[in-house]
């Protein structure tokens, strides 16, 4: 399976275009639509059509995992809130996850309140989950439950 243009747009929605390099809350540099600059990229700046190129091909190696590692059938909506929740979070954590161990037991609603409703996952910080994760998050559980 292949993103659609909503899972996309869901993406680019929440990471924001930063044209100029920076550091993310990871502790990382960052620029564009979330595309962590990996040694060897020399990116400063960037326009928003490279950085969409960029954010394609960032998302090409999540889409393939998740085809890897998800052994039940997906809906495009599942797997659009899977490729947004893995840029996210990173492909480690999603290999480790409770969501992925029972969405391979066929256990869909378990998997979505792991995915999208526990508040661990929301980024806490001073005690409460950071708006935008939260936002983020509802956004791709109604994806996960669209057709």
């Amino acid at each position: 399976m292949n993103i659609s243009q909503i899972g996309l747009e869901i993406i680019k929605k929440y990471e924001g275009f930063n044209s100029e390099k920076y550091i993310c809350p990871a502790g990382k540099w960052t620029i564009g639509y979330g595309h962590s600059i990996q040694p060897g990229e020399d990116l400063k700046t960037i326009t928003k059509e490279d950085a969409e190129k960029l954010l394609l091909k960032d998302i090409k190696s999540i889409e393939f995992a998740i085809t890897r590692l998800v052994l039940e059938p997906l809906t495009q909506g599942q797997f659009d809130a899977l490729v947004s929740l893995v840029y996210n979070w990173g492909g480690g954590k999603f290999m480790r996850s409770k969501g992925l161990k029972k969405l391979n037991k066929g256990n869909y609603q378990g998997a979505e309140a792991e995915f999208f409703k526990d508040p661990a996952l929301m980024g806490i910080k001073g005690g409460k989950p950071l708006p935008g994760l939260v936002a983020r998050r509802a956004e791709e559980d109604r994806r996960w439950n669209a057709a």
